[in-house]
């Protein structure tokens, strides 16, 4: 395989000798964007969600650990990270389209 040389071909990337893409200029990632003015970012709603959810579960298992609560009270008690993250999750589903309007 041989390198192009046509000059009249020009375009955002060649292939070298190899087979490989080459650019002429560098790539523009997430940390080179623009500042927004507001320092606000998009939310991944399903990142937040099982984060609340983890982190109720870890607070349901210190409490049992801690003997704050005892184990018969589990069946009402772990069902409250699953009912919070959905609330975050509907929460954040919502409030961007509420800032829009």
């Amino acid at each position: 395989m041989t390198e192009n040389t046509d000059s009249s071909y020009d375009s955002a990337y060649d292939t070298d000798i190899y087979g490989t893409t080459t650019y002429d200029e560098p790539m523009v990632g997430p940390l080179d964007a623009p500042d927004k003015p507001s320092g606000l970012h998009p939310v991944n709603i399903g990142q937040l969600v099982m984060g609340v959810a983890f982190a109720g579960m870890v607070l349901v298992w210190a409490l049992v650990q801690g003997d704050v609560v005892d184990t018969s009270e589990l069946r009402w008690l772990m069902p409250i990270p699953w009912l919070a993250a959905g609330a975050a999750g509907l929460a954040a589903t919502v409030w961007p389209a509420r800032r829009r309007a």
